[in-house]
């Protein structure tokens, strides 16, 4: 049996990664709200977890972070490229890379994933940049966060 969570709650980490002037960014999202919000949005049946097309559904994943999650160093919108996602326990681990990034002085993250689906939905962000790691939790509807380095 599924247990619902009590919680609202998406967690990304964002490390720059300066040997290979990359930003790293990994997404953790509950696996059944991600599921729900997707069907949703693209109105279509899918099993998130076993998928009978793992390509469509991480088109549909891809699309909704394009949408939800963005990234701006020193003022400039960053591309972020979407790798792929893998399910551990009760959520979804979404991946993608920002490339030819310098180090960055100033991160700005804009994130509002599921803030349509749930009210008290909350995402803590956290950027790393030369070791330092800085962190921000963003109450709905609150969806920007600015870290300095």
């Amino acid at each position: 049996m599924l247990m619902l969570h009590p919680f609202y709650a998406s967690v990304t980490e964002i490390t720059h990664n300066a040997a290979h002037k990359e930003l790293e960014v990994s997404a953790r999202i509950f696996t059944d709200d991600l599921e729900n919000t997707l069907k949703k949005q693209f109105k279509t049946s899918f099993d998130i977890i076993r998928p009978a097309n793992r390509k469509q559904v991480e088109g549909f994943i891809a699309a909704y972070l394009q949408q939800h999650l963005s990234v701006k160093v020193d003022g400039k919108p960053v591309a972020l490229k979407f790798i792929g996602y893998k399910i551990e326990e009760d959520a979804v681990w979404s991946f993608l890379v920002a490339e030819n990034v310098a180090t960055p002085r100033k991160v700005e993250v804009r994130n509002d994933v599921l803030y349509e689906q749930h009210a008290t939905q909350t995402n803590m962000v956290h950027v790393i940049v030369g070791g330092k790691r800085q962190s921000y939790k963003l109450d709905n509807p609150q969806a920007t966060a600015v870290f300095g380095f």
